[in-house]
Formats: structure tokens, sequence, C-alpha cells
């Protein structure tokens, strides 16, 4: 692989479902007007990029497109969102007298949402793709990556590789924004904790709730 390695972590920009905070896990749902204007404002965002990368859901293949035309991008499913089951689509509101649903707030590590799935299994499906992927790029001596993808996973690659510790939940990633992983170390590049960590903001900072919903 390359002296260093960048690899750009993106969240998708906004839907309806996340205006009215409902949970939007691998519910299939395209990005609101809204979230098409905010990136239609940073059309054509370039940093070199040499591999560009997505979700398979629609909202994150639609920021890519806007965010970087005329390039190929690779779909990946292993960079999905958590599967919420029976409560995609569904808001705290609806919800919040749900017994499972409260268990589930307060031990989202263990708990499953009803048809499903746990951090677990969640966690693993990224992690064996993130180790594809490190194979593609050293094979084919790749360096500067972007990924579109979702709060949870970008939450969940930055718990594991951040310079520093930091949980899963302290994390705030707006839509349209994410973080760019720098590892500058001859070995371990993307397997250890990365050496520098640079904050992407491509819209303005969220509001409200804080609750995870993607």
């Amino acid at each position: 692989m390359a002296e260093y390695l960048a690899i750009t972590l993106l969240r998708h920009g906004l839907t309806a479902e996340n205006e009215r905070h409902a949970y939007i896990g691998w519910s299939d749902v395209s990005l609101s007007k809204k979230g098409r204007e905010l990136l239609g404002k940073y059309k054509d965002f370039q940093d070199n990029y040499e591999l560009f990368l997505c979700s398979d859901r629609k909202r994150c293949v639609e920021t890519a497109e806007i965010l970087f035309p005329n390039n190929s991008l690779k779909k990946c499913s292993a960079f999905r969102e958590m599967n919420f089951g029976e409560w995609e689509r569904k808001t705290y509101d609806e919800l919040k007298n749900n017994e499972l649903y409260r268990k589930w707030l307060d031990d989202f590590y263990k708990v499953c949402p009803p048809g499903g799935e746990d951090f677990y299994h969640f966690t693993k499906r990224i992690d064996e793709g993130w180790r594809k992927l490190l194979t593609y790029l050293l094979t084919n001596d790749l360096r500067k990556v972007v990924i579109v993808s979702h709060g949870g996973v970008i939450r969940y690659l930055l718990s594991k590789l951040a310079p520093e510790k930091t949980e899963f939940w302290d994390w705030r990633i707006p839509h349209g924004g994410g973080y760019e992983l720098i590892w500058t170390e001859q070995e371990g590049k993307g397997e250890i904790r990365c050496t520098l960590l640079r904050e992407v903001t491509l819209t303005e900072k969220p509001h409200g709730s804080g609750i995870y919903t993607d």
C-alpha cells in the first residue's frame, strides 16, 4: 500500500424521514428537496479521490452522484445502516410506549429490534466490508478514497479507528458531513487507529434531537 492512506467518510444528505426523525436503516428512501438543495451547493466537490464508494441505499447513491458527478461509483451493501426491522420509518413518539423499544434505548448494544439487526451483527457486517476494502486498496495501490454512508456506520468506524478512543454515541455527524481518516505509519493502515483526523463539513450542523435515526 502507498506511503499514506486517506479515507473520507461522508454521511448522506437529508431525507424527508430524517426531517421528521424517523428510523430509516435499510428503508430505501431518496433525498428530500431540502437535502438535494443543500448538497447542490457543493456540486463537483472534489479532493482528488481515486475511489468512490457508497452504501447501496438510494440516499447514499444520490448524495454521491450530486457531490461526485461523472465519477464511477462502487456500491457496497456492507456499509448500509443498521436494520431497524419493524421500527423502520417510525418515530420516537410512535415507539415510546413499546416495551422492547424502551429496552433497546437502554441497552442499544444488546437488544435487537424485531425483525432487524443487533449491534453485533451490524458491526460484524461493517468489519467484513472494511477488510475487503483494505484488500482492494492494497491490490490496486490506491490511497485516497471516499465512502458515502450512514450515521451509524461512520460512528462505529470512528469509535474504532479515530486517533483517540471516543464512544459510539459521542460522535456527532451532520448530514452531508463527515471525517477524513489519515494513516501515515508504514504498517497497519486502515487496521489500527489513524494518525490524523480531519472534520469535513459540507452543510450546516443539525439542531434539536440527538436520537439516532440515520
